[in-house]
């Protein structure tokens, strides 16, 4: 029941705003939670990293142990960390850190502490912004209309099988790839089959969620050479489920759907601005002048927007 969108502008501007519109017009889709993925200027040196703690009372020495992780891997902050804390038990973090000597391990390391202090995103461009709520709640929260980049993700959350706590939420982080990240809407079948695959291959999963299998999956297609094109094309008859999902990196949006095509997508594309949404009418709100609605109305279906002149591959 989950609503997913992207959004590609022909040039830098406010996309978070029209996110937050499109996630606004399929909010009944689901209000437990929601998640943008905002790609903004890519940075020339260092990672901008967002992220995620779980218990207020412990936030300055879960910070710090955080810190220490990060400068044992070579690195440290470029900037003070912005957090943010409301009524809410957990708190999310944004802060700018010089490169690890291998972001990969330092992941791994980080990941340790994931039961108190998690990473939703670490990018050159990449921003992953979500919280319990609608799309209102959640991007007045974190000041997601005002963020400006060429591309984006958004998802409105239905909590079906796993937790509601907003980590369990869209977008995903494909880890320990920078600038990868990716929204569904469906339902993995064989999650607990590829899941055990994965672990045993060192991969670990941080939510029960099945949509972040897939993120998990296309890293590892990735990390065996896939293309992003490849991948996509290779989720159809790997992953069993009903599912469509869009994957995000620098340079644009790609998008599977599976062999049922039971969860729809359209887009609407116009002069290098490109709309997508799981419903019309959230593109509708987006653009309102007479255009043509691309239904992707059929099984097996994969398909790529770059931006600009990006070449859309990871």
């Amino acid at each position: 029941m989950c609503g997913i969108a992207g959004r590609i502008l022909n040039s830098p501007g406010r996309v978070g705003n029209d996110l937050v519109e499109l996630m606004d017009a399929q909010e009944h889709r689901g209000a437990d939670s929601t998640g943008f993925a905002i790609y903004g200027p890519v940075r020339d040196e260092g990672y901008v990293l967002r992220g995620m703690g779980f218990d207020k009372a412990q936030l300055d020495a879960n910070l710090d142990d955080f810190k220490n992780v990060l400068r044992d891997h070579g690195a440290d902050h470029l900037s003070e960390p912005e957090i943010l804390v409301d009524s809410n038990q957990h708190y999310c973090f944004r802060m700018e850190i010089s490169e690890p000597k291998d972001l990969s391990a330092w992941v791994s390391d980080a990941d340790e502490l994931s039961d108190r202090i998690e990473i939703q995103s670490c990018g050159k461009s990449l921003e992953i912004i979500k919280d319990v709520g609608g799309s209102q709640v959640v991007a007045d929260k974190h000041g997601v209309r005002d963020m400006e980049g060429t591309h984006g993700l958004g998802h409105a959350r239905l909590a079906t099988e796993s937790s509601v706590l907003p980590n369990a939420s869209h977008p995903f982080w494909a880890r320990p790839f920078s600038d990868v990240a990716i929204v569904h809407n469906g339902q993995i079948t064989d999650y607990f089959t590829w899941r055990d695959k994965l672990e045993r291959r060192g991969y670990r999963f941080l939510t029960g969620n099945d949509s972040e299998l897939i993120a998990v999956w296309v890293s590892d297609q990735i990390k065996s050479g896939l293309t992003l094109e490849q991948a996509l094309k290779k989720s159809i008859n790997s992953i069993d489920g009903v599912f469509t999902y869009m994957i995000a990196n620098t340079g644009g949006i790609g998008f599977a759907k599976d062999r049922f095509a039971m969860k729809p997508i359209v887009s609407i594309e116009r002069g290098g601005d490109i709309c997508m949404a799981t419903e019309e009418q959230a593109v509708r709100r987006i653009v309102t002048e007479e255009a043509e609605v691309i239904n992707y109305d059929g099984p097996s279906l994969t398909g790529l927007w770059g931006v600009g002149n990006r070449r859309l591959a990871a």
